[in-house]
């Protein structure tokens, strides 16, 4: 089959490829950046931009399936760029694969589309939305995405929609890692000696990208399908990987709501240095820290998650020796 990835480059991207190539598909790989040296023969890589209808009509022809995973990914309360690429460029990618003749475009959202901090503790598909417009730019853009996504199914693509929760674990070669993959590679390193309070639901990115496989293969058209794994919280995670390197965790826990209440303090500050890991958004998440059910996907689509305890060992050997991380197994792929 003729499948199409956007954001391939990225770091889920580079887990889906090997899935994809492995099953024996033909696979073009879209990015606004290409490698320079490309290192799989089997995959042809071109250069397209979401925002461009043209282009997205052009890199889709002759492709039966397209996973769409491009998204500007921020913790602000307000960016421009993140709302256009999150929302306009869901829209572009739809309408250019429902004139290109696709057959299933497999759309990749975000928990947070749905509100985490009205949910009650708990999240699933029928959860309310992200409509609050206090709510930061991604959670309000990723719902938004959705809406724009279902006016083209309205017009007849067959589409459906994966939310993952927090995504980590190997292979992550992007440049920087992935902000919960540094923070463990800073525990598992013993460079963690405290850590704020507070959970969410982690998912190891492999299992996401074969969560998306799944949805392509048996999700139904216009469906959400959360794909999680479990609740952890964040200073078990870090112990988790200073464990399996054999170092010592963070010794002591900050309260997250102290954090939150100095945030008029220190959010400033991140921003005076040009980081987003100070602020609301950031703690928004793990102060809601809601239990999310992804039972649906286990039941229409037999998807199954691996546990924290073997993401972060594997995370921790990846980190140790990234040359010999093996690609998932591809058995259930088709």
């Amino acid at each position: 089959m003729k499948v199409a990835v956007t954001g391939a480059a990225g770091y889920l991207g580079s887990n889906l490829l090997p899935l994809l190539v492995a099953a024996g598909h033909e696979v073009t790989a879209i990015d606004r950046a290409v490698p320079e040296h490309p290192t799989d023969p089997r995959i042809t890589w071109v250069s397209g931009n979401v925002l461009d209808p043209a282009s997205m009509r052009d890199v889709l022809a002759g492709n039966e399936l397209v996973y769409h995973l491009v998204a500007v990914i921020t913790l602000s309360e307000k960016n421009d760029l993140a709302w256009k690429v999150n929302t306009e460029g869901v829209r572009v990618v739809a309408e250019a694969a429902l004139a290109a003749g696709v057959r299933r475009m497999v759309h990749t959202s975000s928990i947070h589309a749905f509100n985490q901090y009205t949910c009650g503790g708990r999240i699933d598909e029928s959860t309310v939305r992200s409509t609050d417009p206090a709510l930061p730019v991604y959670d309000r853009s990723k719902w938004q995405g959705e809406i724009e996504l279902r006016k083209v199914i309205d017009q007849g693509l067959d589409a459906v929609i994966c939310n993952p929760t927090g995504v980590y674990g190997p292979a992550d070669f992007c440049t920087p890692l992935s902000r919960v993959n540094k923070y463990l590679k800073d525990a598992s390193l013993g460079k963690v000696p405290a850590m704020i309070s507070g959970g969410f639901d982690m998912v190891d990115v492999r299992d996401v990208a074969l969560g998306l496989t799944l949805a392509a293969q048996s999700g139904r058209t216009g469906e959400n399908y959360l794909l999680g794994s479990e609740m952890v919280t964040t200073i078990d995670l870090c112990r988790m990987a200073a464990s399996a390197n054999g170092r010592k965790g963070p010794r002591f826990e900050v309260p997250v709501k102290l954090v939150a209440g100095v945030m008029p303090v220190l959010e400033p500050i991140g921003k005076l240095f040009g980081s987003e890991v100070l602020s609301k958004a950031a703690l928004g998440a793990i102060i809601s820290a809601p239990i999310v059910d992804h039972g649906k996907a286990t039941k229409e689509l037999g998807y199954q998650p691996r546990s924290t305890e073997d993401t972060v060992r594997d995370l921790v050997a990846f980190f140790n020796d990234p040359a010999a991380f093996v690609p998932e197994d591809t058995r259930r792929i088709a």
